[in-house]
């Protein structure tokens, strides 16, 4: 109810498509006929079996993001045997799981879930090896904004790691990464750009609101999510 006024407020406003974080089939559904064309679900489906019907049904993007326990206890000692091929092993699965749900290839994108049940190590292992996931197919989508991975590296509280969060995007775009999500759009901008650039090795680098995916007009410069 509190959210669907401003979503509806924002798509009069704007024609950059709006994306809305929830695990919730029935908020998702809501959200979707306010003016939302991009779902990002930090269960990657595993929270509601209607989820995955909603988004079949509706043709929006799906963000299907990787997270080790729940929100209340992913950051309690979170431990892996072998990070990569366990996230990617996971998405492996959901990316099959939303197939037989009915949603087409082109609507998914992948979240390895930065902040989210992972240690300082895990965090930096997947933005270095970010690259490892571009093989299973789909747009790649890193939120590292001003997360606590950044403050223990810099020892900065959270209002101080721009200039942390400008070197985690930059990485994340030259290693792969098709959306960031951030809070500092405006500076933000100028680092994917630039990355952009030097990935590309091209100085007329791809607009920044232009991917390819089904839903075309994916922004590049999303919203922040709610990691840590």
């Amino acid at each position: 109810r509190r959210v669907l006024p401003v979503i509806e407020q924002v798509a009069k406003r704007t024609s950059l498509p709006l994306s809305i974080d929830t695990s919730k089939a029935e908020v998702a559904k809501r959200a979707l006929g306010a003016g939302v064309s991009i779902i990002n679900d930090v269960t990657a489906l595993r929270g509601d079996p209607e989820m995955a019907s909603v988004v079949a049904q509706s043709g929006a993007g799906i963000i299907l993001m990787h997270m080790q326990g729940t929100p209340r206890d992913m950051q309690d000692s979170p431990l892996y045997l072998s990070l990569l091929n366990e996230v990617g092993e996971f998405f492996r699965v959901q990316i099959a799981l939303a197939h037989e749900a009915g949603i087409h290839r082109d609507q998914i994108l992948l979240d390895p879930g930065i902040g989210f049940g992972k240690t300082l190590a895990h965090n930096l292992t997947l933005l270095h090896h970010l690259k490892d996931f571009l093989d299973l197919g789909h747009p790649l989508v890193i939120g590292p904004s001003r997360k606590s991975f950044l403050g223990q590296i810099l020892q900065r509280p959270v209002d101080q790691r721009l200039m942390g969060t400008a070197a985690a995007v930059a990485i994340a775009i030259i290693h792969g990464a098709t959306i960031v999500r951030v809070h500092d759009v405006a500076e933000m901008v100028q680092v994917v750009r630039v990355a952009q650039a030097i990935r590309d090795g091209n100085s007329s680098a791809v607009p920044i609101h232009a991917t390819q995916t089904r839903n075309a007009a994916l922004a590049t410069i999303a919203t922040a999510d709610r990691g840590r």
